[in-house]
C-alpha cells in the first residue's frame, strides 16, 4: 500500500520512521504549504523514495495513493478532508481529530457521508500491553476505581512556537494536545465517563494561554470512581500510567509495562518499559506503535473493514475532554456529553 503525507511538521519524522520499519506500506508523494519544508523533508529521508506534491489536488488526483496521512495542526484540516473524502481518498489523521467535539464531529461525519474510512493516530491502544489488559478485564472483576496519572514536562520553548497552547491552532493545552492519549485508552478500558468535577489552570511555570495542570474527579457510568492528573508543570516529566482497581485486583499500566496485583497475593508483570516523551524532548519516543497503527489502516483499507482506531470512536475522548474543560471554567458538575 502507498501512503501520501500531509504535513510535515515535528511529527512527520516520526511517520517517516515508522514508513521506513513497514514491510507492508511505502510513502509516495508528500505535501506541505510550504515549499522547503518539502525539500527538508525529503532532504532528510532520502531513503523512502518520497517525492513532493506541488498541491493538495495532485494527491487526491493520484490513483497510486492508496490512502493518505494527514499530521498538519487541528485548524488546518476541515478544508483537506473536504477535499480527499471528495476524491474517495481514506485517511489516517493525527490527533486530535480537530479542536472542539463539534469540529471534530463534523470531519467524522464528512467522511462517512462519502463513505471514505477515516482513523486516528492514537497509538497507545496499540500497545501489546494494552490489548493484553483490555482482553483480562473481566478476569480482574467490576471495576472500583480508577487512577490516571500524566505528569510530564514541557519547557517554555515549546510553548513559544506561534499557535501552541492555543485555542484557535490547537484547541487547548495538555488535555487535548497530551493527555488525550492516555484519556482514549482509559475509556477503552473503563467504558465510558458520565460526569466530571475539575480544576483546569495555567501554572506560573509556563506563558500559555490553555491549561497546563488539571485535576478531576470522574463518575464512569459503570459505577465505578476515578481522578486524573495532567500536567506540562511536573518538572523533570514521567511516564503516565493508568491504574484500575477491580473486585479481585488492580492492575497498573505504564508506559510499555503491564502490572497486575491480585488480592490473593499474586503478582505478575508483562512488557518492557518504554519512553513516551513526557521529558523536554517531545519526540523522545519510539515509532513502533505507530507502525502498528499505519500498517492496521493500510490492512483495513486492503480488506473493507473498520480500521483498529475509527474516527468516529475517538469522539469520545474529545467529548470527556470538553466536559472537564467546562467543569473547570464553571467550577460545576457536568455530564460528558452523549454519555
Amino acid at each position: 500500500m502507498k501512503a501520501a503525507l500531509i504535513g510535515l511538521g515535528m511529527v512527520s519524522k516520526t511517520y517517516a520512521d515508522a514508513i521506513a520499519e513497514s514491510d507492508a506500506v511505502t510513502l509516495g508523494p508528500v505535501f506541505a504549504r510550504n515549499p522547503a519544508s518539502r525539500t527538508d523533508f525529503l532532504a532528510a529521508h532520502p531513503d523512502l523514495g518520497a517525492h513532493a506534491a506541488d498541491s493538495l489536488k495532485d494527491i487526491a488526483e493520484d490513483t497510486s495513493v492508496d490512502f493518505a496521512i494527514l499530521t498538519t495542526p487541528p485548524d488546518a484540516r476541515a478544508e483537506i478532508v473536504e477535499t480527499l473524502a471528495q476524491a474517495g481518498k481514506p485517511i489516517l489523521m493525527e490527533k486530535p481529530v480537530e479542536r472542539t467535539l463539534p469540529a471534530a464531529t463534523r470531519i467524522v461525519e464528512t467522511c462517512e457521508r462519502s463513505g471514505v474510512p477515516l482513523g486516528i493516530m492514537l497509538q497507545h491502544r496499540a500497545r501489546p500491553v494494552a490489548e493484553d489488559l483490555a482482553a483480562r478485564m473481566r478476569s480482574l472483576g467490576p471495576l472500583v476505581a480508577v487512577e490516571v496519572n500524566v505528569p510530564w514536562w514541557r519547557p517554555q520553548a515549546y510553548y513559544d512556537e506561534p499557535g501552541r497552547g492555543t485555542y484557535a491552532r490547537d484547541g487547548g493545552g495538555v488535555l487535548i494536545s497530551q493527555a488525550i492519549h492516555t484519556l482514549d485508552l482509559m475509556l477503552t478500558l473503563t467504558g465510558p465517563v458520565s460526569e466530571v468535577t475539575a480544576m483546569c489552570v495555567t501554572t506560573t511555570r509556563h506563558r500559555m494561554e490553555a491549561e497546563d495542570f488539571v485535576v478531576a474527579g470522574l463518575q464512569f457510568a459503570n459505577g465505578a470512581v476515578g481522578q486524573l492528573f495532567a500536567t506540562t508543570a511536573g518538572f523533570p516529566g514521567a511516564g503516565e500510567t493508568i491504574t484500575l482497581h477491580c473486585r479481585d485486583a488492580s492492575a497498573r499500566l505504564g508506559a510499555g509495562i503491564l502490572k497486575i496485583d491480585w488480592l490473593d497475593g499474586r503478582s505478575e508483570s508483562s512488557g518492557e518499559s518504554m519512553a513516551s516523551g513526557a521529558g523536554a524532548d517531545p519526540m523522545a519516543f519510539a515509532s513502533d506503535w505507530h507502525r502498528l497503527v499505519i500498517e492496521d489502516f493500510a490492512e483495513a483499507v486492503s480488506a473493507g473493514r473498520p480500521p483498529l482506531i475509527p474516527g468516529r470512536s475517538a469522539l469520545a475522548v474529545h467529548a470527556l475532554i470538553e466536559a472537564i474543560e467546562r467543569s473547570g471554567r464553571t467550577g460545576t458538575r457536568v455530564k460528558v456529553e452523549g454519555q
